[in-house]
C-alpha cells in the first residue's frame, strides 16, 4: 500500500477494511472535509499533501497540520460523533484510499492493530498541533514559512511546490503583502530559486537553515514511527500477545 498506516497493518486486519476501500484522485485545492460538517470518509493518502485549516469568524485562515502518506484524514472521528472542527484541503495533488467513516469505525472496534495505528497517528498529529501552537507564538513568520514549505516538500518529495503566494498567506494567517516580502528575502538567500505562477522551486538545504527547529522535530516524530529502510512500522506492528503498548512501554 502507498499509505504507511495501511501498509503497516497485518493482512487479516487490512481485510476488515478491504471490501469498502476505494482509490481516488486528490485534486489540488479539493476539500476533503469542511469545518462544521459531519465526517463521511476517512482518507489514507498515497501521494500528495493535505493541510488541515482552521477557519476564523472574520474569514482568516491558518494551517495547523500537514498530512501525507504517513497519515490519514478523518481518524479523529473514532473519538465520538461530532462535526469536523477543521477543513482538510489538498495542497498538492495525488491519490488516496478512502473508506466510509462508519465502516472504519466498525473495523476500529474489532481490530487491536487498527486501534493502535490510529493511536500512533493521533500521537503524531498532537505533536504537530502542540509544536505548531508554540511555533506560531514564538518564532518569526519567515522561519514559520520556511517550516511549512519544508513540511510540504517532505510529503511530495519534490523541490517544486504547487503553491501561490495567496495560498501561503492563508496557510500562515498573514497578509499576502507579508508573503511577498518574505519571498523576496528568501530568494536573495537562494532558499527559493524561483516562484513561477503557482509553483515555488526551493533549495532544501538553504531553506532548512532558515526554518525553526520545529520542522526537524516534526520530521523526527514521523521517522521514529516509520524508520527508514523498513517495510513495516515498528510502532504500528503489534506484539505477539496482541496487547496495545502503552506510551512508556519498550517497543
Amino acid at each position: 500500500m502507498g499509505n504507511r498506516l495501511l501498509g503497516a497493518l497485518p493482512a487479516s486486519d487490512l481485510d476488515l477494511l478491504g471490501p469498502e476501500l476505494e482509490t481516488i484522485s486528490l485534486d489540488q485545492d479539493g476539500v476533503l472535509s469542511q469545518a462544521g460538517d459531519d465526517i463521511d470518509y476517512v482518507f489514507f493518502p498515497h501521494s500528495g499533501a493535505i493541510l488541515l485549516m482552521i477557519d476564523m469568524a472574520d474569514g482568516r485562515t491558518v494551517a495547523t497540520a500537514a498530512i501525507g502518506r504517513e497519515g490519514a484524514v478523518g481518524t479523529l472521528s473514532v473519538l465520538g460523533p461530532s462535526p469536523s472542527a477543521i477543513t482538510a484541503v489538498v495542497r498538492a495533488a495525488g491519490t488516496a484510499t478512502r473508506i466510509p467513516a462508519s465502516r472504519f469505525h466498525a473495523a476500529f472496534s474489532r481490530s487491536p492493530a487498527i486501534r493502535h495505528a490510529v493511536q500512533i497517528h493521533i500521537r503524531s498529529m498532537l505533536m504537530q498541533f502542540q509544536l505548531g501552537a508554540a511555533c506560531n507564538a514564538l518564532h518569526p513568520v519567515e522561519a514559520r514559512m520556511a517550516r511549512w514549505l519544508l513540511q510540504l516538500r517532505d510529503r511530495i518529495d519534490d523541490d517544486v511546490l504547487p503553491l501561490t503566494q495567496q495560498t501561503l498567506a492563508q496557510i500562515l494567517g498573514v497578509r499576502r503583502t507579508t508573503v511577498t516580502l518574505l519571498m523576496r528575502n528568501l530568494r536573495a538567500r537562494g532558499a527559493i530559486r524561483s516562484d513561477r505562477r503557482g509553483l515555488f522551486e526551493i533549495d532544501r538545504a538553504r531553506l532548512e537553515a532558515t526554518a525553526c527547529e520545529c520542522h526537524s522535530a516534526m520530521r523526527l516524530e514521523v521517522e521514529e514511527i516509520f524508520p527508514a529502510n523498513t517495510t513495516r512500522s515498528r510502532a504500528a506492528v503489534l506484539p505477539e500477545n496482541g496487547r496495545i503498548p502503552e506510551s512508556g512501554d519498550a517497543m
